[in-house]
């Protein structure tokens, strides 16, 4: 075999060139019938071989990734953190129930004062408050679509008046101020108790400070203009009702003060999301149609000669059966870490659901675009959607743009569904039907988007393999 040598080549085109690399080593036979190896792609003493320094010299390798990547991380800044820096400042359509039970008649009627003053004194433009009974009232708050409610009682306007006659003559003893509850809604966001107490606060200290005056006003009167009114009756009729804040149907313990819906949803679409990229890279790897590399073993299968269609059908079917078991280690874990479910079945089976939905469609995506899927579903799934999910701080305290993408990103129709099973006895008008619907919606945007890409791909001789 003297004089005969084994070389393998492969061309690779690259950012606008080729380079043609050779392998390692080129066996040759010399005179003793020994091989010795014979280095092809010298290194020179820096350590880099040619090759390197010809890919650094052409832009469009180096410079798309970092312009992506660029590009990715700025989004990912300006939305994470314009969702969160100011609810206040960017509070709007916040939903409060004010509840007027006082049964004073005519002008002695100081709920309705206390109304009107409360109405007048919250900002419009923040707060939307809903004048209803304590029946609706109390149905809004176990349906989670208010976040606290305003409860005048009904002897408020007697209890008002005995405290101006006591103050008035000067009786000795313990005086009743009337009182005003305010009941918070922890079930419907972590951060939304913070801030009913916060407005409510603002605007009962101007309305005690106006119902005080016409109070102190009545009492002067009544004493005459050269009367002096003692500074015990002054300071009592000053702020002349008392507030008593009470959560409704409080949190139990074990659930993160109110994120363990927000982060059992984000666990459903990462099974979801990430399940699909592990998914369809593996299958087609052993289709195929995808090399494989394990550590220094690099592994390409012959290609199965199997359609888009059928790939993505194998795809999708794997995604189903990772979603059931997935879903119920999610409830195990759930239930060992002593995390409150009063409705572990039902979480299984929208979990279940959820994952399996989020997936189809993330394949689907990865089937329709190819590599570029991957960035459209971590920004669809991840990039917008972890801001726009409601599950940290309450759309209304974020900028009107976040509301629009909850009409239809995923986390955000995953969130309400489980907050609803979690927070809420999993009833369907809490969310759970709107968040089984709205899933529903996305399942069926991907299996159309994957039949009808593929199909069209396989019909037109679009084959999988190497151009």
């Amino acid at each position: 075999m003297s004089g005969k040598s084994l070389l393998l080549r492969r061309v690779v085109k690259a950012g606008g060139f080729r380079s043609e690399t050779a392998s390692v080593t080129r066996v040759t036979s010399n005179e003793g019938g020994a091989a010795e190896p014979d280095q092809v792609d010298a290194v020179s003493p820096t350590g880099e071989s040619p090759g390197l320094k010809r890919l650094l010299g052409h832009p469009r390798v180096w410079l798309p990734p970092i312009v992506v990547v660029t590009l990715l991380m700025s989004l990912l800044a300006v939305l994470y953190l314009d969702s969160i820096l100011d609810p206040r400042k960017n509070l709007h359509d916040f939903p409060i129930a004010l509840v007027n039970q006082d049964e004073g008649e005519g002008q002695n009627n100081y709920g309705d004062q206390i109304a009107e003053n409360l109405v007048a004194q919250i900002p419009s433009d923040k707060i939307a408050v809903r004048e209803v009974g304590i029946g609706s009232a109390e149905s809004m708050l176990r349906k989670g679509e208010v976040y606290g409610a305003i409860i005048i009682p009904s002897d408020f306007s007697k209890i008002m008046s005995n405290l101006a006659i006591a103050s008035g003559a000067n009786a000795p003893g313990d005086i009743t101020k009337p009182l005003i509850t305010v009941r918070t809604n922890p079930r419907a966001g972590p951060f939304a108790t913070g801030i009913v107490t916060a407005f409510f606060d603002e605007a009962m200290t101007q309305v005690n400070a106006k119902v005080g005056e016409q109070l102190t006003a009545e009492l002067q009167k009544a004493v005459g203009p050269d009367g002096e009114l003692p500074a015990v009756t002054k300071l009592t009729v000053s702020e002349p009702v008392n507030v008593h804040t009470v959560a409704f149907n409080p949190l139990p313990d074990g659930t993160g003060n109110g994120l363990s819906a927000f982060y059992y949803s984000l666990l459903l679409l990462l099974a979801g999301f990430t399940g699909a990229m592990i998914v369809s890279s593996l299958v087609d790897a052993r289709l195929g149609f995808a090399p494989a590399e394990f550590g220094p073993w690099f592994m390409f299968n012959p290609s199965a000669h199997v359609s888009r269609f059928h790939t993505l059908l194998v795809k999708w079917g794997i995604m189903i059966v990772v979603g059931i078991v997935v879903s119920a280690i999610y409830v195990g874990i759930s239930a060992f870490l002593d995390m409150p479910m009063s409705r572990a079945p039902a979480l299984f089976a929208f979990g279940a659901y959820a994952i399996a939905a989020v997936g189809i469609t993330a394949v689907s995506v990865m089937a329709a675009f190819g590599t570029a899927g991957l960035l459209i579903n971590l920004v669809i799934f991840i990039v917008l959607g972890v801001p726009s999910s409601g599950g940290t701080v309450p759309l209304e305290g974020q900028p009107p743009f976040f509301g629009w993408l909850a009409n239809f990103e995923p986390l955000h129709q995953v969130f309400v569904g489980v907050r609803a099973i979690l927070y809420f006895d999993a009833r369907y008008d809490s969310g759970l039907l709107h968040g089984f619907l709205m899933t529903t919606f996305g399942l069926g945007f991907g299996l159309v988007l994957g039949v009808i890409a593929t199909r069209i791909y396989d019909r037109k001789g679009f084959k999988r393999g190497a151009i």
